[in-house]
C-alpha cells in the first residue's frame, strides 16, 4: 500500500469516527422520510392507475358547478375526474375527436356538430340537462340603472344605445364586455338576445365569466352579462321580454315559471349512451344531493 493510499484511509476513518450521535440520527431520518415519500408516490400511482379516468370539458360557466360535483361525489373508488373549462366550443371539439369523456355545455350542440361527431365515432352523441340558468345581465354595483327590455339590451350591446342616458341612467358612454366567440354564453347571447346580430365593434371579449364579473366590479359604466352564480360585487339587472311585460329577475322561482326571459339549460353531452363510472357520476348529477350542489353554488335545479 503506498503512503498516500493510507493517508486517504486514515483521513476517512477519522472523518467517520467524527460523525456526533445527533449527526447520525438526523441522517437517519433524512434516509427515512426519502423512503416514506417514495413508498408514498409509488402507492398513490398505483392507486391512480387502478382507477378510471373521466375527464370532464368544456363551458367556463359550469366549471365552478362541476368541480363541485365531481369533489362532492362519494363514490371515487374506482374513478377520478379531470375538470378542464376553455368554453363550449371547446368541449365540444374534445367530445367530436374523442379527448374528452363528457363535455360541459352552457348552449345545445348543434346540428352541424352532431354531423361531425357521428362521422367521427359513428354515433350522433347523447344529452343530459343537469340543471338550469338564468343569463343575467350585469353592471356595476353603482349603476343607478336597475331594469332594461331585451330590446334595449339588444341595442346597447350592437351599438345602437352608447350612453347610459338613453335608458335612464348617468350621461356617460356605455362599456361594453363580452365573453369571447368559443363561449357557449357568447352563442347563446347571441341568438337569444342579440338575434344573431354582431356586437358593436367596441365590445370587450374576456376568456371567462369570472374575469368578466372582475372588469364589471372596477367599471362604473360597464355592462356586461354571464350566468347568475356568478354574480358577485356587480349588479345584476331586472329584464322585461317588452316595455308592457312586467321586470323580472332571475331566481329558483322565475327561472322555474318561465318568467325570466333569458333561461336556459346547462347541458353534459357523451359520445353515446354512458355506462358503468360514467353512469353513476352522471345519476349522482340529477339526484337530489347532486341537485343541491347546484342551489348551493347560485344556479337553478332541474325541478323546484
Amino acid at each position: 500500500m503506498t503512503p498516500t493510499t493510507k493517508q486517504s484511509r486514515k483521513t476517512s476513518i477519522i472523518t467517520a469516527q467524527n460523525h456526533s450521535p445527533l449527526l447520525t440520527i438526523l441522517l437517519s431520518k433524512a434516509t427515512l422520510a426519502k423512503s416514506l415519500l417514495l413508498v408514498l408516490l409509488t402507492t398513490t400511482a398505483t392507486a391512480t392507475a387502478n382507477k378510471q379516468m373521466v375527464a370532464i370539458k368544456g363551458s367556463d360557466t359550469m366549471v365552478m358547478l362541476v368541480q363541485s360535483w365531481t369533489e362532492a361525489y362519494p363514490d371515487k373508488n374506482s374513478v377520478y375526474f379531470q375538470v378542464t373549462g376553455g368554453g363550449s366550443g371547446t368541449g365540444i371539439a374534445a367530445l367530436i375527436n374523442g379527448t374528452t369523456t363528457i363535455c360541459a355545455s352552457s348552449r345545445p350542440i348543434k346540428k352541424a356538430e352532431v354531423q361531425l361527431l357521428k362521422s367521427k365515432s359513428g354515433y350522433r352523441g347523447m344529452e343530459v340537462r343537469v340543471a338550469r340558468d338564468g343569463l343575467s345581465i350585469y353592471t356595476h354595483a353603482s349603476n343607478p340603472v336597475r331594469k332594461l327590455t331585451l330590446e334595449q339590451v339588444e341595442k346597447i350591446f350592437t351599438g345602437e344605445i352608447t350612453n347610459w342616458k338613453q335608458v335612464g341612467g348617468k350621461d356617460a358612454r356605455i362599456i361594453l364586455y363580452s365573453r369571447e366567440n368559443n363561449s357557449g354564453t357568447y352563442e347563446f347571447f347571441k341568438e337569444h338576445v342579440l338575434h344573431k346580430r354582431d356586437f358593436a365593434a367596441t365590445a370587450q371579449h374576456l376568456p371567462g365569466t369570472a374575469a368578466l364579473v372582475n372588469a364589471l366590479s372596477k367599471d362604473v359604466h360597464g355592462i356586461g352579462y354571464g350566468g347568475a352564480a356568478y354574480a358577485k360585487n356587480v349588479k345584476m339587472i331586472a329584464i322585461a321580454k317588452t316595455a308592457k311585460d312586467p321586470y323580472v329577475l332571475p331566481t329558483a322561482a322565475t327561472i322555474a315559471s318561465g318568467e325570466y326571459p333569458v333561461a336556459r339549460f346547462l347541458y353534459f353531452y357523451l359520445r353515446e349512451r354512458p355506462t358503468g363510472n360514467v353512469k353513476a357520476f352522471i345519476d349522482w348529477v340529477l339526484s337530489s344531493k347532486g341537485q343541491a350542489r347546484v342551489t348551493e353554488l347560485g344556479y337553478y335545479p332541474l325541478s323546484n
